[in-house]
């Protein structure tokens, strides 16, 4: 397994706990984020992009597979609002590789894992060519005018799915 942290900083040398503002966490006890490699495509975005991701999970039906992918080789797609298509194509992000002995899972289906010890990343990769990244890893990129309609398909679906950063979506 591996764990990453994405971000459009490009010299972040330490990774200090943080305390999360969710309501389902303890708000006392601070946390260093990682998401899992199957999942890392869901940040594969400029940092306030609003999307939907959404995968194949296992308890995922043949006729959402159908409804909801374009091709039977794809098992993962991220659907942004066409006006961050542009900063799609000029966003750099910069990836960076944590060690995973001291991260716990904290969310399976979203991929996510935390620490409560300050990290170091042991490895930064540096991606100029997001849809490009996107491509590689097999991830189908989908471009809407407005995210709402496809979240909500989703949320009813079998799919194992992730609404990011929809406070900065085109309204309704």
């Amino acid at each position: 397994m591996r764990l990453f942290h994405v971000s459009e900083e490009e010299n972040i040398e330490i990774f200090k706990p943080r305390l999360p503002t969710r309501n389902d966490l303890d708000q006392n006890i601070g946390l260093v984020w990682a998401i899992d490699e199957a999942r890392l495509p869901n940040f594969l975005t400029p940092r306030n992009c609003p999307r939907v991701t959404y995968h194949i999970g296992d308890n995922t039906t043949p006729q959402d597979i159908k409804k909801f992918f374009s091709s039977a080789t794809q098992t993962h797609v991220v659907v942004v609002e066409s006006k961050w298509l542009n900063a799609m194509q000029n966003t750099t992000l910069y990836v960076y590789e944590f060690d995973t002995k001291d991260f716990i899972l904290q969310d399976n289906i979203a991929g996510y894992y935390v620490s409560k010890t300050a990290q170091i990343p042991i490895a930064k990769y540096k991606y100029n060519d997001l849809i490009s990244e996107l491509a590689s890893r097999n991830v189908e990129i989908r471009i809407v005018d407005n995210l709402w309609d496809i979240a909500e398909e989703v949320k009813n679906s079998t799919l194992n799915w992730s609404l990011c950063r929809m406070s900065f979506a085109q309204s309704k």
